[in-house]
């Protein structure tokens, strides 16, 4: 079964699968991606197919504006590049695939960057605009991983650091009104919260389009924001290891990354709830509980207890977050919870930006498994969809609003890799997962064998996820063997230094490894370790399991 299965991995022509190409940029990209050695293939189902409409899209949503280098857009009806989205999570995991769009589409922030320090919101043909801030994902980590990802010239790191260095001064000198060191929110489009019952009664844009500015009248202006302020606090974070790399001074960033800390729980987290509400002007919660925690938990918020109870409380809770498609943006115990998904809402619908900001919240603290329970539904309602769109019903799992939406496209892209694909991390390690999507909807049949290769640092490696087992090769040669249900860790030239057990039951069976056989077990999130010829343990958390009130 696997010489057939490699064979097909093999002979795939990505050229034959994305067909025409329609703009000279179309071409510079795919072959960066083909440089990239990614292939994709499925013995049967309908993902294969639908993962390389998914590659043709993306070549559609990387344009070039104003003659620059083409960058990522967030594509569907929203034309630009958006610093929320595009600009960084979305331009992040690009960045494994065609890593010089990602470069260029962060460079184009900094590019447009104000003579006050902000950053626009958005690039478009018209140019740069600033009505907004519109910040989430911290564009500090997307750039310090995109760096260590690809060993990225310093010049780019110093350039960036110089624009979000100013950005920082600009948010503590506009966004602080009220002096608690959180960053205030002054409308709804500074979370990119369209539509949430979070920013009922507060106007869309700040006051007269001016980002420095909030409407005076407001009887709840201005927010102190929880997502805002993890924000900078995770940025603020990397903002220290880019100055360090950079051999600057980076003692202030840890300070102040801990000040916003302190601040952010001072004012914004309730203890009896163990949730992150905004606080109003008048020194009141509003207890709108909203995707604005997976948010916050993304931006490495708390310790793994903290992440653990979060986990039981809302977002492996089933009356909570935990849809049959997750995750929800609102809490769907709430009587504001709106499930449909046929508009750009963030009042209930589970959004292709949350699913896409999940992972880093959840492998940070080491929830390799539960973030399974994520990924298989949301295959398999890719595997059904016909286009790409911003939303998906949290009850059926159908594409919603828009379509050619550049982070569903992702979504899809690093959800294959990151369950049964070949990940290299900014780290230096590469994950090859043992796992494939399962039939989640009626029983139909998605991708029950896959085969996925990459090329990394010249050695061309290929995964074969079968029934019996997985297979890896290095350079056309078997290199290992291991059972179903494990992650194995190693370095980029394919050296291995250890495993993760990636199911909720314990996996018991042998590793076969450069002519030897290593008996092992492993539980679920369990770390092993492997030196001198020997698999130990290292780590053991368990399994957080859902709950349902």
């Amino acid at each position: 079964m696997s010489e057939s299965l490699l064979k097909q991995l093999r002979e795939l022509s990505i050229k034959e699968k994305v067909g025409e190409l329609k703009k000279p940029s179309d071409k510079k990209s795919l072959e960066e991606w083909m440089e990239g050695g990614i292939r994709f293939t499925a013995s049967s189902g309908k993902l294969e197919q639908v993962y390389y409409a998914a590659l043709r899209t993306l070549l559609d949503c990387i344009v070039p504006i104003g003659g620059d280098d083409p960058i990522l857009q967030e594509g569907g009806i929203y034309l630009g590049c958006w610093l929320e989205s595009t600009g960084t999570i979305n331009a992040e995991l690009l960045s494994r695939f065609i890593p010089s769009v990602s470069e260029s589409t962060y460079r184009s922030f900094a590019k447009h960057q104000r003579e006050d320090g902000m950053l626009p919101y958005k690039v478009t043909d018209h140019g740069p605009a600033y009505r907004q801030i519109q910040l989430v994902t911290p564009l500090a980590r997307s750039v310090w991983n995109h760096y260590k990802l690809h060993h990225a010239d310093k010049s780019f790191l110093q350039t960036m650091y110089d624009a979000m260095a100013k950005y920082d001064d600009w948010l503590m000198t506009y966004r602080n009104t009220r002096g608690t060191g959180c960053v205030e929110a002054f409308s709804t489009f500074d979370t990119g919260h369209d539509l949430s019952p979070r920013f009922w009664h507060v106007p869309d844009t700040p006051h007269h389009n001016d980002a420095t500015q909030m409407n005076p009248d407001s009887p709840i202006l201005p927010f102190l924001a929880p997502d805002l302020t993890a924000n900078v606090y995770c940025q603020r974070l990397y903002l220290a290891r880019i100055a360090a790399e950079l051999g600057l001074p980076s003692e202030q960033w840890q300070a102040k990354a801990e000040e916003s800390l302190a601040s952010l729980y001072r004012y914004c987290f309730d203890d009896e709830d163990h949730f992150f509400y905004d606080r109003d002007r008048n020194d009141e919660l509003v207890r709108v509980q909203s995707d604005v925690l997976l948010r916050v938990m993304a931006c490495e918020v708390g310790d793994l207890l903290f992440f653990d109870t979060m986990l039981r409380r809302y977002l492996l809770n089933t009356s909570k977050f935990f849809a049959k498609y997750p995750f929800t943006s609102m809490s769907m115990d709430d009587p504001r919870f709106d499930p449909f998904s046929s508009y750009n809402s963030w009042g209930g619908a589970s959004n292709f930006l949350s699913l896409i900001r999940t992972p880093h919240a959840f492998e940070h603290h080491g929830r390799h498994v539960e973030l399974t329970w994520v990924m298989y539904p949301i295959l398999a309602s890719f595997a059904k969809a016909t286009r790409f769109a911003q939303a998906v019903s949290p009850w059926t799992g159908d594409e919603g609003f828009t379509e050619a939406y550049s982070p569903s496209i992702l979504c899809l892209l690093d959800y294959v890799e990151r369950l049964c694909g070949i990940l290299p991390t900014p780290e230096g390690e590469l994950w090859f997962t043992g796992l494939v999507p399962y039939d989640m909807d009626h029983g139909e049949e998605i991708a029950s064998e896959t085969g996925y290769s990459r090329m990394v640092d010249g050695i061309a490696y290929e995964l074969l996820n079968m029934r019996e087992g997985s297979e890896l090769y290095r350079n056309g040669e078997c290199w290992m063997k291991f059972p179903k249900g494990v992650r194995v860790i190693t370095d980029r030239s394919g050296e291995l230094r250890g495993i993760i057990g990636m199911s909720v039951r314990e996996i018991q069976g042998t590793l076969q490894y450069k002519d030897t056989s290593i008996a092992f077990r492993v539980s679920g999130n369990q770390v092993l370790a492997y030196e001198s010829g020997t698999l130990s343990v290292t780590s053991t958390i368990g399994v957080v399991n859902p709950t349902y009130r």
